[in-house]
């Protein structure tokens, strides 16, 4: 869903009569509502219940996207993508603060992990796919294929409800009402979340936010086509998948402590090779490396983050989400002058410095608790 319509632009822009530029704001559209949202679906979900509020979010993304997919003008798909951005961002970080509340903790990590591969699954198929589909039966396709999806995800979400008693159990402890505002307060009040939260911005900083990059870097610095640069970046999800793949032994082997140390320790070797790379032929392996890295030390703050206020665990990842997404575009504005003065080399440096920083810190804190 996320990434679907990246490459679909062209044809957007050719159907509605306008240039690649202008019809990127149904990109933006959809951006700005999945992130911003997500400031208030916490107490929501608190209050209905999380996989009950899950499942209403995939019957509504299932006819904000036909919409899309319906939409005769550009005004009126981007219309229909913030609405789409609204409904589908309640997803993600209702399913991670349901698994906080009916997983062990020692059992989470491992979850979470398995959790992840079909975000990362999710953003390399959508991205690809969202091409084909429209190259043999046109945009509209794309969306009606997602709103199809999501009916089949609401109507199976539905189903468990029915006769799954673990989907209605209590969402955890301290579940009381407090109020939109006293939610808020049990989370910022608390300075644990809050350093959590401090962390997690500052890692969506330095990881997507200087990410952002690489593809520009590889075209300024070696020339590469657009097609190639596509194809190095997207990478990153391969590192994804392998990660998921091997979260088990890892977890039974280093622990989440051990895990994010060895990220962070990782995404430094491999933005290091990016910034003095003197051939573009690193560029994939190392990408690979920082998508695998990425992964160890975020899955082990998602799971510090489902548990930094269980008594309103919904508002919590929540907020956590939210904050992800502003660190990351904190990251990339902060980064523009330095990329536009100085090339993109300083940034990667600067990451590789503080990446292993920011997870020794955090570890650190951790064993302290």
């Amino acid at each position: 869903m996320v990434r679907s319509v990246d490459s679909l632009l062209p044809q957007i822009a050719a159907d509605v009569g306008t240039t690649v530029g202008t019809a990127s704001i149904v990109v933006t559209a959809y951006a700005l509502t999945h992130g911003t949202v997500q400031l208030i679906i916490g107490p929501i979900g608190d209050r209905m219940g999380k996989y009950r509020t899950i499942a209403l979010a995939c019957v509504l993304s299932a006819v904000t996207v036909a919409i899309c997919g319906l939409a005769q003008s550009l005004g009126m798909l981007a219309i229909a993508r913030l609405a789409s951005g609204a409904t589908a961002a309640w997803i993600v970080p209702l399913g991670i603060a349901y698994i906080g509340d009916v997983v062990p903790y020692e059992r989470r990590h491992q979850v979470l992990g398995s959790f992840l591969s079909g975000q990362i699954a999710g953003a390399l198929i959508g991205q690809a796919a969202g091409g084909v589909l429209g190259d043999h039966f046109g945009w509209r396709a794309v969306f009606f294929t997602l709103a199809a999806l999501f009916a089949i995800a609401a109507a199976l979400l539905a189903y468990e409800l029915a006769t799954n008693p673990l989907t209605r159990s209590a969402d955890g402890p301290g579940t009381k009402p407090r109020g939109l505002f006293g939610d808020y307060a049990a989370v910022l009040s608390d300075p644990w979340a809050r350093f959590v939260l401090l962390v997690v911005g500052l890692e969506g900083g330095l990881m997507w936010g200087v990410y952002t990059y690489v593809g520009a870097d590889l075209h300024l610095r070696f020339g590469l086509s657009f097609t190639a640069v596509g194809l190095v970046v997207a990478v990153f999800g391969v590192g994804g998948i392998a990660y998921s793949a091997a979260v088990r032994p890892l977890t039974a082997w280093l622990g989440p402590i051990g895990i994010a140390r060895a990220g962070g320790a990782i995404m430094a070797v491999a933005f290091l090779a990016l910034a003095v790379q003197p051939v573009w032929w690193f560029a994939p392996a190392a990408t690979a490396a920082i998508g695998f890295g990425f992964y160890m030390h975020h899955n082990t703050l998602q799971t510090v983050g489902s548990q930094m206020t269980p008594r309103a665990r919904g508002t919590a990842l929540g907020l956590f989400s939210s904050i992800f997404y502003i660190g990351q575009s904190l990251g990339a504005a902060l980064g523009a002058p330095v990329m536009d003065r100085y090339g993109a080399q300083p940034l990667f440096v600067i990451s590789a410095v503080l990446l292993p920083a920011l997870a020794f810190w955090v570890t650190r804190r951790l064993t302290l608790r």
